[in-house]
């Protein structure tokens, strides 16, 4: 069993940074795929990055050279560097770890990004 709780949300004003972490408890942290995925009001959850056990990492095309995500696991964390903020990342961001059938969530971190 592994718990995901995300912090670091909040608001910031377009053009603006944020960084969201995912602190995983329960052994094995690295041997799971970790991914940041994000949901907006009257829209599906989608993936916005992830990175693999082995550390390579996938984007969204429309975060692409504005968010990083990278993993440190001597911590058991997860990190969404969030760069270049617009409105339309405003979500509630959720944290999921995944190794074969094994599949966990976080509570989730809303990301407001207004003026």
């Amino acid at each position: 069993q592994v718990q995901l709780v995300e912090s670091g949300g909040g608001l910031v004003q377009p053009g603006g940074s944020l960084r969201l972490s995912c602190a995983a408890s329960g052994s094995s942290f690295s041997i799971y795929a970790m991914g940041w995925y994000r949901q907006a009001p009257g829209k599906q959850r989608e993936l916005v990055a992830d990175i693999t056990s082995g550390g390579s990492t996938n984007y969204a095309d429309s975060v692409k050279g504005r968010f990083t995500i990278s993993r440190d696991n001597a911590k058991n964390t997860v990190y969404l560097q969030m760069n270049s903020l617009k409105p339309e990342d405003t979500a509630v961001y959720y944290c999921n770890a995944k190794h074969l059938e094994y599949d966990y969530w976080g509570q989730g971190a809303q990301v407001t990004v207004s003026s």
